[in-house]
């Protein structure tokens, strides 16, 4: 009784702020007993506890791994049963169906060893819904987005030269640059955007960016190795919120992740047409909190045509180490470096003659890569997560050739055309994603901030006269070359962005969202103004100096609908703002086959997606949508003449346009739905089919009339193939077909015989087969790429690889050979 009167007596001598401070946590302890959990331990078949493992939440789509203890746990507000899938690599996927909260599970995962590669595929199937981008994913928030993720286990394709055709065959409507260099960049565009180095997307490598300038020169010289890939993640429009402004959205390239053995190493060795050999050895591993993944690539080939050569260099290195189950640190460094050689353009009229063909045997072009990346991640509790990245490039192309805008001039074995980009960025993203209740519903809250700044450099000129790949400038030799110009970019971008998942009931979110921009770009420097008379001397030799600042403020805005109808089904809609800044290309670069307008200025606009997207029975997976796309004062290019009145594609602001189609994805596993009881085969059936259309809406170009095509819109995108396999035998079968498109806005189709950087892409279609076999440690992959062997083309380049007409390769061979120790 003392000591009831002393406790009654303290809290009678409290202020009533700290009688409120006590209620207040009082409260959020009743708050905390209120939830309901679900929690467990997870060991292997000898009773060890497994760290690590994913726990996936199919009812909620939440994800989570287990401690170094083996323990998980997840906290609901409400009562009610929930269905589980445990997976960790080398053992057995355990499912948890109807698991109601209170419950304290134990699991057990068996150890496997030589799985089928059939079998593994239809755990990868059970496993799509995780691998599936969730409504959260870390510190990221996708609900209500159109988003596409490429599993790379899942493909039997032609990994080792990056073969985006059948790398993106089940991502609907996009548009491809082929070319003859054994995959050493990327050019995919969709949806009316050009697919020129992926520029009209944001491209990040493990979340972080890797283009050249994000703002001020948005292209990809780098590509990921898809043979170091765990997936590729494809984020629509509506990803200009968090990632960026660009109207196609981002694709996020995924490197693999540590093993969790204490060693592993793979190494494939591919043999191809044209001269092709390429390796990729990797090593991996975990010991205790610190693991580790590396790789190293090579390629070298000769090329479908003459003067293709190339011969590239790619190192990787990934550090992890876990300070324990909240807090953990990751650094990465790539080095990307080749050298190829660039057989030029062609025209119709040649490409129809011999698309085998060269007439430039001087052409080169070099790529010299380093990215760095360290991030932090935390989290503070089990509903409030944050990351913070650094990231920095340190860069160089190099462009060294003869150009001249008519293809059947003979190169004159004179000085070259040199240009030289440095690339010098660094920047920091932070983000907080926290969980909280509204009434009975839980819902996320994401809020991030990026800054962002480059000082790039670009000096064209004269380059030396003879065939080798000599990047050095000739100004001493030839100091009256027409084309000179030294240019420094200092760039700056701070951004702050946000959006949330109003959660109103248990099938209904709405997500909004919001990107508040400050964008600098400056163009600081000079170009020469020379000008010869027929007899070769000086008539105007003027230093013209440049000092362009371009300071603007955005606000974006964007929100997105879900609505899940049942498990498995889900409605989705989303509108967001997106915005594009003149880059330094668009500002200054002289180019034979192009002119740009001094007047051109950015565009903005929006995209929106409706559609609907799920899995019935576990046997049909689909995802069918319409989209349209707004562009205000549109960059693009038209044609036109120069004051030489010479043919060129002019680049500047064609005019308002409008971008629209109907996409679908449909995956039957034909397996699952006749054949369930044989384990060890899979067959599935794809189709990808995008219907485009796209009008100008006015312009203030005379060429371009209201109601005229958009550029790079094919009416027809479809791919469509099967992928059959028994036991360790897989094989895939694919076809593609592009119904015809124009290469620049204007209402003249007809092409020029002598350039070949104006008319439309003819439509084309193309085939190709895969084959894979594993033996143990060891694997088998052989296959045909065009094996119908047609000849067509998906680009009229203005500048580098050509100008004119790039062919796509005619029918080659490859195989490739796989050891895992």
């Amino acid at each position: 009784m003392k000591a009831l009167n002393t406790k009654l007596g303290f809290s009678l001598l409290m202020t009533p702020s700290k009688v409120y401070k006590v209620l207040l946590l009082l409260l959020i302890s009743i708050n905390s007993f209120a939830q309901h959990k679900i929690s467990g331990t997870i060991t292997d078949n000898k009773g060890n506890k497994l760290a690590t493992v994913e726990v996936f939440n199919k009812t909620t789509g939440v994800k989570e791994f287990s401690k170094s203890n083996g323990e998980f746990e997840f906290n609901f507000k409400n009562q009610g049963s929930h269905d589980f899938v445990f997976y960790k690599n080398g053992f057995s996927i355990v499912e948890q169906i109807s698991i109601t909260t209170g419950s304290q599970l134990t699991v057990v995962l068996s150890k496997i060893n030589n799985l089928s590669e059939v079998i593994i595929r239809k755990q990868n199937d059970r496993l799509q819904s995780i691998h599936k981008l969730n409504d959260i994913e870390e510190t990221a928030i996708y609900a209500g987005k159109k988003t596409e993720v490429i599993n790379i286990s899942k493909l039997t394709a032609n990994k080792a030269t990056n073969n985006a055709r059948q790398i993106f065959a089940q991502v609907v409507g996009l548009t491809i640059n082929e070319s003859s260099d054994g995959g050493l960049q990327l050019s995919i565009g969709g949806r009316g955007l050009n697919p020129n180095r992926t520029a009209n997307f944001n491209t990040r490598q493990n979340g972080y960016d890797i283009s050249a300038d994000v703002l001020g020169y948005p292209e990809s010289y780098y590509a990921t190795p898809t043979e170091a890939l765990e997936e590729i993640q494809v984020i629509r429009g509506a990803a200009s919120l968090q990632y960026g402004t660009q109207f196609g959205g981002l694709i996020n390239f995924k490197i693999k992740s540590p093993t969790t053995k204490p060693f592993e190493l793979v190494t494939r060795n591919t043999i191809g047409s044209f001269g092709l050999f390429t390796n990729y050895t990797s090593v991996s591993g975990t010991n205790g909190k610190f693991s580790y993944y590396s790789f190293f690539n090579y390629k070298k080939g000769d090329g479908y045509r003459p003067n293709s050569e190339f011969e590239s260099k790619n190192y990787f290195a990934n550090l992890n180490y876990k300070f324990n189950d909240k807090t953990s640190l990751h650094f990465d460094y790539t080095y990307y470096n080749y050298l190829a050689q660039q057989p030029g353009g062609l025209t119709d009229e040649q490409f129809n003659d011999d698309p085998r063909q060269s007439n430039r045997t001087r052409n080169w072009f070099a790529v010299d890569w380093n990215l760095f990346a360290l991030r932090l991640k935390h989290k503070f509790n089990e509903d409030a997560d944050f990351s913070l990245q650094l990231f920095g490039l340190d860069a160089s192309r190099k462009a060294l050739g003869f150009r001249d805008n008519r293809i059947t001039t003979p190169d004159p074995m004179e000085e070259r055309d040199l240009i030289i980009g440095d690339f010098v960025n660094w920047g920091a993203e932070a983000r907080y994603l926290k969980r909280y209740f509204i009434g009975q519903q839980k819902s996320a809250f994401l809020i991030g901030t990026k800054y962002y700044q480059s000082r790039n450099t670009q000096q064209q000129g004269p380059g030396s006269s003879g065939s080798d790949a000599n990047f050095n400038l000739a100004t001493d030799e030839f100091q009256y070359y027409q084309n000179q110009s030294d240019f420094t970019f200092p760039n700056l971008n701070v951004a702050v962005f946000g959006e949330n998942i109003f959660k109103i009931n248990n099938n209904f979110t709405i997500t909004p969202g919001f990107r508040i921009e400050k964008i600098i770009t400056k163009a600081d420097g000079s170009y020469r103004k020379i000008n010869l008379d027929l007899a070769g001397n000086v008539i105007q030799d003027d230093t013209q100096i440049e000092n362009t600042i371009k300071d603007r403020n955005l606000f974006l805005f964007g929100v997105g609908l879900s609505y899940k109808p049942k498990n498995g089904i889900e409605i989705y809609g989303n509108v967001s703002q997106n915005y594009r800044s003149v880059t330094f290309s668009d500002i200054r670069t002289v180019n034979p086959s192009q002119t740009i307008d001094p007047n051109i200025k950015d565009e903005n606009g929006y995209t929106s997606d409706i559609g609907i997207r799920g899995n019935i029975a576990k046997k049909l997976t689909f995802d069918t949508s319409i989209f349209g796309l707004y562009y205000n004062d549109k960059i693009g290019d038209y044609d036109g003449t120069n004051s030489s009145n010479q043919i060129v594609k002019i680049r500047a602001n064609t005019g308002t346009a409008i971008t629209y189609g109907f996409e679908t994805l449909l995956d039957w596993n034909i397996a699952k739905t006749y054949f369930e009881d044989k384990e060890n085969l899979s067959w599935n059936l794809f189709t990808n089919s995008a219907i485009t259309g796209s009008s100008y809406l006015k312009s203030d170009v005379p060429t371009i009339l209201k109601g005229y095509k958009v550029e790079f819109v094919p009416l027809y995108n479809i791919k469509s193939g099967t992928s059959v396999g028994y036991k360790n035998f897989l094989s895939s079968l694919q076809f593609t077909y592009v119904s015809s498109q124009l290469s620049s806005a204007s209402s003249n189709s007809s092409n020029n015989v002598l350039t070949g950087i104006s008319g439309p892409i003819p439509a084309y279609y193309v085939a190709d087969i895969s084959t894979s076999y594993k033996w143990k440690s060891f694997k088998l992959e052989a296959g045909i790429t065009n094996f119908t062997n047609n000849s067509y083309f998906t680009r009229r380049a203005t500048g580098y690889p050509g100008p004119g007409i790039i062919p796509s390769d005619s029918r080659t061979f490859y195989t490739t050979l796989e050891f895992v120790f």
